[in-house]
């Protein structure tokens, strides 16, 4: 397949490796028509805080929209931001926003769970009684209440609670307690974010061998009316299309036959070729 698009990429304006007009200048290699860049949310809570803060958000949206004017002939560039359930950014200016959860707030602290298996681990261990489940309750419970913090677009990385699950097992995704969570928080979401991705970032950064979400989620995402689109939550040009062939062969095992893709008039669906 032709992959056209990624609206979920992150450059030097966040936590990217690469520069906006490098970014573009390799998805016009690749034979893109779109692409969306989509910096990370302010938070004051994240001692990271991905390079962001509210005056440089503002100098982000003021160099995508420069470089959507430059590149106007040769490739459709969009504004986008990731937004992070607590985040303190106003969510105005952008064309999609992408709704995402990292940090869990629990006891009036805010824990970052989107780590390495050793430190997500140590969090189960010292705020969920080391019982891995307790987290995943508390990730899903928190992510199906994301509209209540705004209009999002897109619901990112649904299930990255389980990360690092290849390098420790700390759940069973595919039981029934688990599939009851994930499948709640889908029910709730679809109400208000019609539009889920299939994200290969962890692909990428060697955590995981297959996209977010599971087969077991897509299916039932499937069953639910959820629409799709394809992302890389790239940091880093080299995997801008990381893992997309093996993202259509698991959607089409779930029932999908076509996913989404942004255009100027909106989001519009396109086959799932083999």
């Amino acid at each position: 397949m032709i992959y056209t698009q990624n609206l979920h990429t992150h450059c030097t304006h966040c936590d990217g490796k690469d520069t906006p007009e490098e970014m573009i200048e390799t998805a016009l290699s690749l034979g893109f028509t779109g692409l969306g860049f989509s910096a990370h949310s302010y938070n004051s809570y994240s001692p990271r805080c991905y390079r962001m803060t509210l005056e440089t958000t503002e100098e982000y949206k003021r160099d995508i929209r420069r470089l959507q004017e430059l590149y106007r002939d040769r490739l459709d560039i969009f504004l986008g931001l990731e937004f992070d359930a607590y985040s303190e950014t106003p969510l105005v200016g952008y064309d999609y926003v992408i709704g995402s959860l990292h940090y869990l707030k629990k006891d009036g602290q805010f824990l970052g769970f989107d780590r390495d298996a050793a430190t997500v681990q140590k969090l189960i261990d010292e705020h969920f009684e080391g019982d891995g489940m307790k987290l995943v309750r508390a990730y899903y419970e928190q992510l199906a209440a994301l509209p209540q913090y705004g209009k999002f677009d897109i619901v990112g990385h649904f299930d990255t609670v389980v990360k690092t699950v290849e390098q420790n097992p700390f759940v069973d995704v595919e039981s029934k307690e688990y599939l009851d969570l994930a499948f709640g928080a889908i029910h709730a979401l679809v109400k208000e974010i019609p539009i889920f991705e299939v994200n290969t970032g962890a692909m990428s950064r060697g955590y995981r061998t297959a996209p977010y979400p599971t087969l077991s989620v897509l299916k039932e995402m499937k069953r639910t009316g959820v629409r799709l689109i394809l992302s890389s939550d790239c940091h880093d040009r080299r995997y801008l299309t990381c893992g997309f062939d093996d993202s259509v062969a698991l959607m089409r095992e779930a029932g999908y036959r076509e996913m989404y893709v942004l255009k100027k008039s909106g989001f519009e669906a396109v086959p799932l070729e083999v």
